[in-house]
């Protein structure tokens, strides 16, 4: 085993731990999910999904809109967590994938699913806004 990386232990730890993220993240999605099959009428009493008055035709505008938004953006964690996951499976979860330097553990807790060390990764996003 490399001295880098995370033991037996460590690893099981982080895997429990994303596991509560998926589970999480499920949840979100499927809240989601359901308010946008409900559409407005529930709220409105109208069987009609479309709304009457103009206004509240934009602000059910702006809600769908916010939706897609938090679905996009809960499907992109999704994807981390499950790349996440499959880095502990095969051992290499917790090992930078730019430098190969251990993720602090630090990091690891706030961003159970980061595959770059604080290093690379300002590194990275100082490169992507040029």
């Amino acid at each position: 085993m490399s001295a880098n990386r995370l033991s037996d232990k460590e690893l099981a730890k982080y895997e429990q731990i994303l596991l509560r993220e998926k589970e999480e993240t499920l949840n979100i999605l499927g809240k989601i999910n359901d308010i946008q099959r409900k559409g407005t009428k529930d709220r409105t009493g109208d069987s009609s999904s479309y709304s009457l008055h103009q206004a509240d035709l934009g602000t059910d505008t702006d809600e769908a809109e916010r939706r897609v938004f938090y679905i996009n953006r809960e499907n992109e964690k999704m994807k981390k967590i499950i790349e996440a996951l499959k880095r502990i499976y095969d051992k290499t979860y917790g090992l930078c994938e730019i430098c190969g330097e251990r993720i602090s553990h630090k990091r690891l807790e706030i961003v159970p699913y980061a595959k770059y060390c604080i290093d690379c990764k300002s590194k990275e996003e100082k490169n992507h806004r040029k």
